[in-house]
This record gives C-alpha cells, sequence and structure tokens, in this order.
C-alpha cells in the first residue's frame, strides 16, 4: 500500500471475511476515489489480522498516524457469538493506535452471508438467514435478480453495487426494525453491535459505510 504524502482525505483500511467482501470494497473504493483513500489487504481475515498486521508489520504499523477508520466487513452468525469480547479486545487496541482523536473502527455487518446485502439493492425484506437451507434462498433470490452473479465476480458485483442508493435505504430499515426486539439504540455504539452480534436476528449495517462516504461528498 503506497503511504499518502498529503493528509486531503479520509484514509481507511477494510478487512474483508471473503473474497466478496473484498470485491464490493474495491468497488467502494473506485466509487469514492476523489473523497477517500480505502485500502485493504490483498489477504481475507478480519480481527486477529488486523492485529497482527498493525502489531507486527511494519507497513501497518508506520500507517497508525495515518489511518483514520479501520473497518471490518463480516457476517454475523451464530457460531461467532461467543467472540465478540475477543474482538472488542482488539478494536480498543486498534483505536488506541492514533491519539486525538482515536481511529474510528466500523463493523460493516450483515447476517448470515453477504449476498442479504446484495439483494437489499433490489428489495426490502427481512427473513431469517441462519441455516445452510435458508442462506439458500436469499442466494437463489439474488440469482433471480442478477442470474450471472458469482461469489468473488467484481463486474457483476459492481452492477449490483450501483444500486447501493436503495441498499442504504433498505438496511437502515433492517437495523429500525430491531427496535421493537430490543436493540439498544441506531447509533454505532459498543453496546448496540454487542447486541447485533449476539442476537444474530437479520439486518445490515453496511449502509453507515456509505453514509460515511456520500457525506463526504
Amino acid at each position: 500500500m503506497p503511504r499518502p504524502t498529503k493528509k486531503s482525505k479520509p484514509y481507511i483500511v477494510v478487512f474483508c471475511e471473503g473474497e466478496s467482501e473484498q470485491v464490493y470494497t474495491d468497488f467502494l473504493r473506485k466509487e469514492f476515489k476523489d473523497v477517500a483513500s480505502i485500502k485493504r489487504p490483498s489477504s481475507t481475515g478480519l480481527f486477529e489480522e488486523a492485529d497482527s498486521k498493525f502489531q507486527k508489520d511494519k507497513a501497518y504499523q508506520g500507517y497508525a498516524e495515518v489511518t483514520d477508520e479501520i473497518w471490518f466487513f463480516f457476517d454475523v452468525e451464530t457460531k461467532d457469538i461467543g467472540s465478540w469480547d475477543a474482538r472488542m479486545k482488539i478494536i480498543k487496541r486498534l483505536r488506541s493506535l492514533r491519539k486525538r482523536p482515536e481511529i474510528k473502527v466500523r463493523l460493516l455487518m450483515t447476517t448470515g452471508c453477504i449476498e442479504y446485502w446484495l439483494m437489499l439493492h433490489y428489495d426490502m425484506y427481512a427473513p431469517s438467514i441462519q441455516t445452510v437451507a435458508e442462506k439458500q434462498r436469499v442466494m437463489e433470490r439474488l440469482l433471480a435478480k442478477e442470474p450471472n452473479y458469482r461469489k468473488g465476480d467484481a463486474a457483476v458485483t459492481a452492477k449490483i453495487a450501483q444500486n447501493y442508493p436503495t441498499a442504504v435505504i433498505n438496511a437502515r430499515q433492517t437495523v429500525s426494525n430491531l427496535r421493537q426486539h430490543g436493540l439498544p439504540g441506531l447509533e454505532d455504539t459498543d453496546e448496540r453491535n454487542r447486541w447485533l452480534c449476539q442476537k444474530c436476528l437479520t439486518f445490515s449495517t453496511v449502509y453507515e459505510a456509505i453514509d460515511f462516504l456520500t457525506s463526504l461528498q
């Protein structure tokens, strides 16, 4: 990653769970290149990956002072419920890498599979997405909209992503709907994010990253 020579726009590092998240991040990097500098490692990996790179990789260590935000782009699944405390320790370490202000850490979370986030680019709906069969139904619904979709396909993902204004509206609604189930608040807080990760109801917070990027335009 080339080190920025002028602090003219926010510098964001994105850690992705899989290749599909990577290609969507690449779309955001191109779409918002005039207002933000978005970088991602070539490898996939989330919290432990970020912790390791910022502790051991000199290239990342040298970026701490110019890094404004670190994003984690991943699926929320029941198997990860017990991981919150360990992840929170890493988040706190990453925030403290830069002082005044601390690095902002955003969690770009989607229940079950990224295909649900992609479906929100077309429709607002919030089915249960926990079992393999439920995830498959989301995939089938997405394929009905975009038959050429394949995981990690950059061109098709970018085609879907062009409709991100609709996805932002729909995803915001998925989070708002959870207030009736006890969501402690709509704002991006540790308390809210813990609740979202441990309840595993259907939602996506990826819209918050796009809201931030569009606010820079």
